[in-house]
């Protein structure tokens, strides 16, 4: 089902939303959420992705980019199959006291949507907003760094670590960030 927010402009920046099916809480988990960000530090690396903001919580992602060469459409395709097939793996894998349940509910909204086969892990929709404007991007950052606060992980945003906020305060952080 097509919501609207749909990447039109291959050159543009946007504000993205990835979110787990039936809003599980896969990314409660630490190897879950570094296959997230090993396959971000790949994109930017190989495949043109500038990541200007993120955060990863723990059922949704938030990023705004952008991609200097190419499709940005095509490098989402790809990271969100990529990141699904390796977190599947890992959930069949690896010790999951969440297994079997976990496996039901993908399979489960897999065969709620002819274009998966087994399992399906992310939404399809992206929610893409594209941001035009200083005001408009400011207003996103802020919106992602503040996610961790609001959900109680932290009281202070640049104390989480999966997330841009350390960036903008000049600490370390897990990723590159482009400031806007």
């Amino acid at each position: 089902m097509t919501t609207g927010y749909q990447i039109k402009n291959q050159d543009g920046t946007y504000f993205l939303t990835f979110t787990v099916v039936n809003w599980i809480d896969a990314f409660s988990r630490r190897r879950y959420r570094d296959i997230v960000v090993d396959s971000l530090k790949y994109c930017q690396k190989n495949k043109g992705l500038e990541i200007f903001a993120f955060v990863i919580m723990t059922n949704h992602i938030h990023l705004i980019v952008r991609r200097t060469n190419g499709n940005l459409s095509a490098v989402i395709r790809d990271f969100k199959s990529y990141t699904a097939k390796l977190i599947l793996e890992s959930i069949a894998e690896e010790t999951e006291s969440r297994r079997e349940w976990m496996l039901k509910m993908f399979e489960f909204s897999a065969s709620r949507n002819k274009r998966n086969e087994k399992y399906q892990f992310w939404k399809h929709e992206n929610h893409a907003e594209e941001l035009e404007g200083n005001e408009i991007i400011d207003q996103k950052i802020n919106y992602i760094h503040e996610n961790p606060v609001k959900a109680g992980f932290v009281a202070n945003a640049e104390d989480y670590i999966y997330s841009s906020a350390s960036a903008y305060s000049g600490k370390d952080c897990i990723l590159d960030v482009t400031f806007p």
